[in-house]
């Protein structure tokens, strides 16, 4: 597979408002929701950075298992970083790729409602990596 770049990376919080505030007021990071009601908060303008956000562990949950409840029977994760490839094309046969060498996902190939074609695994380092294709980044 042929990584384009790093897409993305937020910490995965179970207390979004404490790390929010760390992240924004004492560290003094601006970071926003993409709409008022949202927990989840990012920037897409930080030097060195394409995306980097703060994403609350029932939406992790619910982007990866489809429920507001981390799986009891998983690591817990505390990050996830999303690798950029060319295509949609490229990270299904990313996905491909890492299920014939033993790999185990969190889910297959999907495009979620914002438009980024991504399939997850969980590391063993409790890491949720994304093999991703985000238009906006092209």
């Amino acid at each position: 597979m042929e990584i384009v770049h790093i897409s993305g990376m937020a910490l995965i919080t179970t207390d979004g408002r404490k790390t929010r505030d760390l992240l924004t007021k004492v560290i003094g990071l601006d970071l926003k929701p993409p709409s008022p009601e949202d927990e989840y908060v990012f920037s897409d303008t930080i030097p060195g950075s394409r995306h980097f956000g703060v994403w609350p562990l029932s939406q992790a949950a619910q982007a990866c298992f489809g429920t507001a409840e981390w799986p009891k029977d998983r690591r817990v994760p505390q990050l996830t970083l999303e690798l950029e490839v060319k295509s949609p094309a490229a990270v299904t046969d990313a996905e491909q790729e890492l299920r014939a060498k033993g790999h185990e996902l969190i889910h297959a190939t999907r495009t979620e409602p914002w438009g980024q074609t991504v399939c997850r695994l969980l590391t063993a380092e409790g890491v949720i990596l994304g093999i991703s294709f985000a238009p906006w980044q092209h």
